[in-house]
């Protein structure tokens, strides 16, 4: 096999896209990983890494361009990650995020992986300013300048935004005012180091009503009105340097609830430790006109707490969830399992088709919300606990109840071993999987596919010009299960 050098400048011919968005080329069998390169094209690339089987580069020159190459809008994407696409023309988008379920596929080989119907993405008409909710980390400069954005893919280098061509307007807007206030009423920005203070700032806003809600997270308490939020507890004593520190909350809260009304929720988050963790443990309301903002999906709406998890595009989540409800298929005579229910919204749109929803989730907030929404959107059949599927759907099935379908919406680290090895004993009879992550997915389904017969798999691009697209898979359940060949792989 070819050796190459970093730093060594080689002529490739880009063959396809790999999934993280990079394109692929090969020197005598050897892979070459390039960013921002799109099939088709011919470039001079730069060696910058060697592994053992493959070796990345990066773009020197474009000798030949894709004709679906374009110009992106966003000036400093390229920053932030190596996985964006914004250079590859949006119609190609989608064809490329069908193709990643294909190569997942391929690279797993879950059973009868060949014949799974694969369709075509779901697009938007607007791929632009989708996402209602942004979680800029904050940072102050030498000159004393204030700055929200993201930091650059394997870096500490925070990045600017004051515009982003994904990011909702409104909320942009709202969090670079906050930066000049910062400025404005010189209050303290943590800077990891030795400065303790505001650390992150978070901002959501409804598309069903417009409102509001924000999250100011920070290294040191805040004092508003004259009271210390969070509250200390009573055993807990504050120093002398630490009320040096407060962040003085009165001017800015003022100034951004008078000129943005639709803020209706300003809470601050406690998170002293210095860990890579956004949030810390404590959350407190400082400003609550509601505790909560409204949202709609479908055709019903439903409350979200500041913590509380929604989908980023709102848009297409009405599309993602259509699609979930045509995968389950619901009866009335249906008592669905709705596993990471979050705050309900995918049980919620079959609540009124089926027997009963019966839904978990580990973050008790959520689940508050979503009891507080089903009793207002008046679903009796609606039932929430807090706590983690493979635990409490065995504890179902002591009392005699049995689910006939299973709704899973899990994180990017798709399914617990313990959960799949529950799905695996119980099996209902039909089971829908919502995935953000076609990797974790294909990895499930390697199990999932010994008991159920994957009907297909539909995509929803639900986020345009990144590498990352959404699948619903519609399954049912084996008249004889396939003989388990593989064990259940431990996921931390």
């Amino acid at each position: 096999m070819i050796t190459l050098k970093i730093g060594q400048k080689v002529p490739l011919n880009i063959e396809r896209m790999g999934i993280n968005g990079e394109g692929i080329a090969s020197i005598s069998g050897r892979l070459v990983f390039v960013p921002y390169a799109l099939p088709g094209e011919t470039i001079l690339a730069e060696i910058t890494e060697n592994a053992r089987n493959f070796s990345r580069a990066k773009v020197v020159k474009i000798n030949k361009k894709s004709k679906f190459r374009v110009k992106p809008e966003d000036s400093v994407y390229a920053d932030l990650s190596s996985s964006h696409i914004m250079h590859l023309a949006y119609p190609q988008q989608l064809e490329f995020k069908k193709d990643l379920m294909r190569q997942a596929l391929e690279k797993y080989k879950p059973t009868g992986w060949k014949n799974y119907e694969l369709r075509d993405t779901l697009g938007m008409e607007n791929p632009r300013h989708y996402r209602n909710k942004l979680q800029y980390q904050i940072r102050r400069l030498n000159d004393g300048t204030v700055i929200a954005g993201l930091y650059r893919e394997n870096s500490h280098h925070l990045v600017n935004l004051e515009r982003c061509v994904v990011q909702e307007e409104m909320t942009q807007t709202i969090v670079n005012q906050v930066c000049r206030l910062i400025e404005k009423y010189k209050l303290p920005v943590d800077d990891e180091r030795k400065t303790r203070g505001i650390r992150t700032v978070m901002v959501r806003r409804s598309q069903k009503t417009g409102q509001v809600q924000m999250i100011f997270v920070s290294s040191t308490r805040v004092v508003l009105d004259g009271q210390v939020w969070p509250e200390p507890y009573a055993d807990q004593e504050i120093t002398k340097r630490e009320k040096m520190g407060f962040v003085k909350f009165d001017k800015i809260l003022s100034e951004l609830t008078e000129e943005f009304k639709d803020i209706v929720t300003v809470a601050v988050n406690y998170h002293p430790k210095k860990t890579s963790e956004i949030y810390g443990d404590r959350t407190q309301i400082l400003f609550n006109e509601k505790d909560t903002i409204t949202e709609g999906v479908l055709d019903y709406e439903f409350e979200l707490s500041p913590r509380a998890f929604y989908q980023l595009n709102p848009t297409q989540a009405n599309v993602l969830y259509a699609e979930a409800v045509k995968a389950l298929h619901p009866r009335k005579t249906d008592t669905v399992v709705d596993a990471y229910c979050g705050v309900g919204t995918i049980g919620f749109a079959v609540a009124d088709k089926v027997k009963s929803v019966h839904g978990m989730d580990v973050t008790p907030e959520a689940i508050v919300d979503a009891r507080a929404n089903a009793k207002r959107l008046g679903f009796k059949n609606c039932h929430y606990e807090t706590g983690r599927a493979e635990k409490i759907i065995p504890n179902w099935y002591k009392t005699g109840q049995r689910p006939t379908a299973l709704l899973v919406d899990p994180p990017r680290t798709g399914l617990d071993s313990a959960l799949l090895e529950t799905i695996a004993k119980f099996q209902p009879e039909k089971m829908v999987y919502v995935s953000c992550n076609v990797s974790t997915l294909a990895k499930d389904l390697i199990v999932l596919s010994q008991f159920y017969n994957v009907d297909y798999i539909q995509s929803v691009d639900m986020f345009p010009h990144t590498a990352r697209t959404e699948a619903v898979v519609k399954m049912t359940k084996r008249d004889k299960p396939i003989r388990l060949e593989r064990k259940f792989n431990k996921r931390k």
